[in-house]
């Protein structure tokens, strides 16, 4: 018999791995791979003017996806997903990053951008942000408000009750709200 949560492989070793510890190695070599991504595509994206905004890689409806937004002065084009789609494909497939099969999309970030880095913090300060913690903060792990100030690696969000203060460096996911005028 099985015991729950435990998965018994036949080959190799025959080791025992929880479901959460293959969980947690897909965490690692997903980030391993979007890091090395990052590392490889971000100079050159910088060097045709564009921004890299975020960079994933994930299954999705069986299948693996790995998934670049990028941004530049003026927006994004059909055309320029195109050509970083184009000049990057191949790229990937000569470092042998991801060593199966998967699908290269590359985007714009949206109306609901994702906010990774500091930067993309400061410049969206006065609008409405989604934020998403690794660890909860008075209780709560989601919060959404408009964004006061960034400091010393501090977010400070104010909902509809109170000013928020939020460790950047414990952010799961951020994201733009962005909001239609009336």
């Amino acid at each position: 018999m099985q015991e729950p949560g435990v998965i018994i492989t036949t080959e190799g070793d025959g080791c025992k791995e929880t479901i959460s510890e293959l969980r947690e190695k897909v965490l690692v070599s997903n980030t391993m791979i979007t890091r090395k991504i990052t590392d490889l595509i971000e100079p050159i994206l910088g060097e045709l003017g564009f921004e890299l905004v975020d960079v994933e890689y994930l299954s999705e409806h069986g299948r693996w996806v790995l998934r670049i937004y990028i941004d530049k002065v003026g927006g994004v084009t059909i055309d320029d997903c195109a050509r970083i789609s184009g000049e990057f494909g191949d790229l990937i497939d000569i470092k042998d990053i991801v060593r199966h099969e998967y699908v290269l999309e590359v985007s714009s970030p949206g109306l609901n951008r994702p906010l990774r880095k500091e930067a993309d913090f400061v410049r969206v300060i006065g609008k409405k942000i989604k934020v998403r913690m690794t660890v909860p903060v008075k209780g709560r792990r989601n919060f959404s408000g408009y964004l006061k100030d960034v400091r010393d690696h501090i977010l400070y969000i104010e909902d509809e009750v109170e000013l928020i203060t939020l460790s950047w460096p414990e952010i799961d996911k951020a994201n733009l709200v962005y909001e239609f005028e009336n």
